[in-house]
């Protein structure tokens, strides 16, 4: 029986998994190896060998509402998008509204996590922490690793002859990145276009002389904003667009994604991405296109070499007079600290049940929680791990045998990337996924039954966004002001703009009434079909994540 359970990491995960271990009545102990909590979106400009932070202008790529921890929305009065520090101020109040700070002990590092000899039995787990330079042994029923997967920087020096014996100038990973003042007067080449390479690349543009941006596959740049000024993931990250992923034709899908990205700018003319690769990536970036369009940003192929001065391109071209290569390509999880005959279970997440527990232990009392891409909100993902783990340590949840456990992971496991820097493996649809999990923990809403007995939610629930707060209306860890959150979510987006009022007298609440009635048809018939035909959900999808 689980009682005492060992959480590594106080970020946005570990939070998260301490109050859910509260939830279920068991005794949550938190290391976190730094004096606070946040994790990676706690900004230090401080050069920790030991600890990854996001850049000084960093904002996030999902909205609030779409962010949030399931029972506590962000104030109304917050933006949108958030900067780090009003991130960190949200996950302090998290903090203090559910008392979560004293089951955390700061500046103790975990060095070791070591299955006892009687695991087989137990399920226990011997931790062996750090704290003021004295090392101590702990006993615990089980173990919830939070550490993400932004753990140790990925730097393949090795793919780029040159850079570390002929190339005079500096090179770094983004890790070290903190503002762009270094940088100011440099030719700056950047390597690797993902959500970091984009934004440091424009924000580059403003101090450098030159910033090259070095690509090797099609990427598409999406904005924030949706066509109506709303924040894109509320608009695109639906149930009825879900639906409509499931029913029609992949190829046809495909092409109306790529003419929805290119109604913005045409990718092609900015070599970018093309409509006939089947490689690409999606990335968030206002600014992208504009410093493109005006030369601030000059867009490069992979690098072939690197001499004294110059960056050598596949292409054939040359780049002189290089001063700085800023390599974004990613970070590992080495997970150092689990002994070996644990780690090398799994490669990385895809050799997880549900990207969560090892199938092979004997006993389910390991958890990586946090540990997935998806083209939402990782902090949403990470909460309903959380929530499901916890179910199942609590006793309230079961995991099916090791067979079936190793066949799931066998079906779902795409074939191997030979570069680690391709995280293409963790990205997984949101829908999907969150509705998997909470199907296992018993708490994933059925549209069809609220269809018969609360028709307006129902509504709000297929056509809306597919908000986090939908995930506890039913079962264990419901909560009353689901459905209020749910309503209100517009009021709370609009609330921060609404500094000054512009006068508009149209009224659209008949026209809305209407709507709804036209389409109850299409949300019963859809709410029939999921539940005879659940959709797969585990094909990769490329977008923004927090």
């Amino acid at each position: 029986m689980v009682r005492s359970v060992a959480i590594i990491g106080a970020g946005v995960s570990g939070l998260a998994s301490v109050k859910c271990c509260l939830d279920e009545g068991l005794e949550p102990t938190c290391f976190e190896r730094s004096e606070d909590i946040g994790g990676l979106w706690r900004y230090t400009n401080s050069m920790d060998s030991r600890r990854v932070s996001v850049y000084h202008s960093v904002i996030t790529n999902t909205s609030k509402e779409m962010s949030c921890f399931s029972d506590f929305p962000c104030p109304e009065d917050f933006p949108s998008y958030l900067p780090h520090s009003l991130l960190m101020e949200y996950f302090r109040m998290y903090a203090r509204h559910f008392d979560l700070l004293r089951h955390i002990r700061f500046k103790t590092t975990v060095l070791s996590v070591r299955k006892r000899p009687d695991f087989a039995t137990t399920g226990q787990w011997e931790v062996v922490t750090e704290a003021n330079g004295a090392q101590k042994s702990h006993t615990f029923d089980a173990v919830m690793v939070c550490t993400g997967h932004f753990q140790e920087p990925y730097l393949p020096l090795a793919s780029f002859p040159g850079i570390d014996t002929r190339f005079k100038g500096r090179y770094l990973h983004s890790r070290e990145y903190k503002d762009a003042e270094a940088f100011r007067g440099k030719r700056v080449l950047v390597i690797g276009i993902g959500n970091t390479g984009g934004d440091l690349s424009v924000e580059l543009s403003h101090v450098a002389a030159k910033v090259f941006l070095s690509v090797r596959s099609s990427t598409w740049v999406v904005s924030r904003l949706s066509d109506q000024g709303f924040p894109l993931d509320m608009i695109n990250t639906t149930r009825f667009n879900h639906f409509l992923d499931w029913l029609l034709p992949s190829a046809l899908m495909r092409r109306i994604r790529f003419r929805k990205f290119n109604s913005w700018f045409n990718h092609a003319n900015y070599g970018l991405a093309s409509t006939k690769s089947s490689n690409f990536k999606v990335i968030v970036n206002e600014e992208l296109p504009f410093c493109l369009l005006s030369g601030t940003i000059v867009l490069k192929s992979n690098v072939k070499e690197f001499t004294e001065s110059s960056a050598v391109f596949e292409d054939g071209t040359t780049e002189e007079n290089i001063d700085v290569v800023l390599f974004a390509t990613g970070y590992i999880f080495p997970f150092s600290f689990l002994e070996e005959s644990v780690r090398s279970l799994f490669d990385d997440n895809r050799s997880l049940y549900k990207r969560i527990f090892p199938p092979q232990l004997e006993k389910p009392t390991l958890a990586i929680i946090g540990l997935v891409q998806l083209t939402g909100s990782v902090m949403v993902g990470a909460e309903m791990q959380a929530r499901w783990v916890t179910g199942v340590f609590a006793g309230w949840n079961k995991l099916p045998p090791t067979s079936k456990m190793m066949a799931d992971v066998l079906k779902k496991k795409p074939p191997v990337e030979s570069n680690p820097s391709e995280r293409k493996n963790l990205k997984m649809s949101f829908i999907s996924y969150i509705d998997e999990i909470a199907s296992c923990a018993g708490i994933k809403p059925s549209v069809l039954k609220l269809l018969l007995t609360d028709p307006r939610l129902a509504l709000a629930i297929f056509f809306g966004p597919c908000s986090p707060y939908q995930y506890r209306l039913v079962g264990r860890g419901k909560w009353r002001g689901a459905r209020d959150a749910i309503l209100t979510q517009w009021q709370r987006t609009l609330r921060p703009l609404r500094t000054r009022v512009a006068d508009d007298s149209s009224d659209s609440s008949s026209s809305w009434h209407w709507m709804c009635f036209l389409v109850l048809p299409v949300a019963l018939t859809a709410g029939f079909l999921f539940s005879k035909y659940p959709p797969l959900g585990w094909s990769p999808q490329a977008g923004p994540q927090l």
